[in-house]
């Protein structure tokens, strides 16, 4: 089976994922070298790990695990507060890293990034193995930190590659070589097939990303819906997904969840943290121009379940202080006294493009479009002083009853520089020393 080509040419394109080795963790332990190779988690103030060191993997600690449970498993565990400021620091300074070689990037998440180096092998003077290569050690030289890499002629395949041999991997896969590495693939283990893709094929009998790669192009189509189509020509060699370079506006939902710790049954402070959710999740709709027509307040039980109800809207808006009454009546209807809850959330669905605002007869277009020009006004001095500098009064209790962290504040928390406030931070450029 192995010998069987997808591709006649090895490298008809050539993309590049990489993906960071426990990211949160190894860029702790580039600030802090004498932490290195030892069971440590970040996600100390949410109570359940975050992400944990290669050697915390090693004795069974995962991520989402409780952390009495971390504990438990390693009495030894170092733990830390998650410090997400550094850490986009240091994801920043990766993608940059990454730029020095193509301008083709697409910023995937914090930890992941594509690169599509097709046609530098002249520019750079290399071929696509050294250039991928020396990406990797780039990153590694100017962040103190290891990633994993992998290279082939598509975004799903660069995927399977980087995921070939983590930590700290380079696996390359031309076209030629495709088959060797589906072959003893499970089909859950490809990006994009969730669970009940997973149970599908293998109803039709088919376990390995080989099997599926192998099946005839009819058979898919037939069964298959578009994105299941797409994956199928991913994984031969014919490049479906372009490495996008812009950055993501088109949502489907944004959402916006807070735990806390300890848990608590006090209604003003869960409603504090539910509206400073809505207005979180505000703030990224208005910068991408979006409009939801609908709110989902979820309120989450120390016991883990959860109550949560859809409000839908008579217009599409994205201004906190037009959705505060809704929000308001939701909560109190999914509010149970005596209960512990330890973390609230909001979700935005149904998202539009801003667009010329239609008003019922019962509205005041007036007060409406103060509104919109009051919000204009608040993004444009939190894009100065820090996000929620303005805020809504019923979030306010934040503020002064503090925002639910668990244990000691991050190392940058409690570092102010020159021109520093609690609410604005500079985005500093990392800097290692060696002395």
């Amino acid at each position: 089976m192995s010998d069987i080509l997808f591709s006649l040419h090895s490298w008809p394109q050539a993309i590049v994922h990489i993906d960071g080795d426990a990211f949160f963790t190894s860029c702790e332990e580039a600030i802090h070298p004498e932490l290195k190779g030892k069971p440590l988690i970040t996600g100390g103030e949410r109570g359940i790990v975050a992400c944990a060191s290669y050697p915390a993997k090693k004795i069974g600690i995962k991520r989402g695990v409780p952390l009495h449970e971390a504990k438990r498993i390693c009495p030894g565990l170092i733990v830390l507060p998650s410090d997400y400021e550094t850490y986009s620091l240091f994801y920043r300074r990766m993608f940059s890293v990454m730029r020095r070689f193509t301008d083709q990037v697409e910023e995937y998440s914090i930890d992941e990034a594509f690169a599509d180096i097709t046609g530098m092998r002249r520019a750079l003077h290399s071929s696509y193995e050294t250039i991928a290569a020396n990406m990797k050690k780039e990153i590694e030289k100017d962040l103190g930190l290891t990633v994993s890499v992998g290279m082939s002629l598509t975004k799903v395949l660069a995927k399977v590659a980087s995921k070939h041999q983590k930590p700290n991997g380079l696996t390359i896969i031309p076209g030629r070589t495709i088959a060797c590495y589906l072959q003893d693939l499970s089909v859950d283990k490809i990006w994009g097939i969730g669970r009940a893709t997973t149970s599908y094929l293998n109803k039709m009998g088919v376990r390995t990303a080989l099997e599926f790669a192998r099946l005839p192009e009819a058979t898919v189509r037939k069964r298959f819906t578009k994105p299941g189509v797409e994956i199928w020509r991913e994984l031969r060699g014919d490049s479906v997904y372009p490495v996008t370079t812009e950055e993501k506006s088109v949502y489907a939902s944004i959402s916006k969840m807070k735990t806390f710790a300890p848990p608590t049954s006090d209604r003003e402070y869960l409603f504090a943290h539910l509206l400073r959710n809505l207005e979180s999740a505000c703030i990224k709709a208005r910068r991408y121009k979006l409009e939801p027509k609908k709110i989902v307040p979820i309120l989450k039980k120390q016991n883990f379940d959860s109550a949560a109800c859809e409000i839908k809207l008579n217009r599409p808006t994205s201004q906190p202080l037009e959705l505060s009454d809704l929000l308001h009546d939701a909560f109190h209807s999914l509010f149970k006294e005596n209960e512990l809850y330890r973390a609230t959330g909001i979700i935005l669905l149904d998202l539009a493009p801003d667009a010329q605002t239609q008003y019922s007869l019962f509205e005041d277009p007036v007060v409406a479009e103060k509104i919109r020009h009051l919000y204009a006004a608040v993004d444009e001095i939190s894009g100065k002083y820090g996000k929620h500098t303005l805020h809504l009064g019923g979030s306010h209790l934040i503020e002064t009853d503090g925002q639910g962290k668990r244990g000691a504040p991050t190392v940058r928390e409690e570092t102010r520089l020159f021109g520093e406030t609690k609410r604005q931070h500079l985005s500093l450029p990392i800097l290692h020393v060696k002395v």
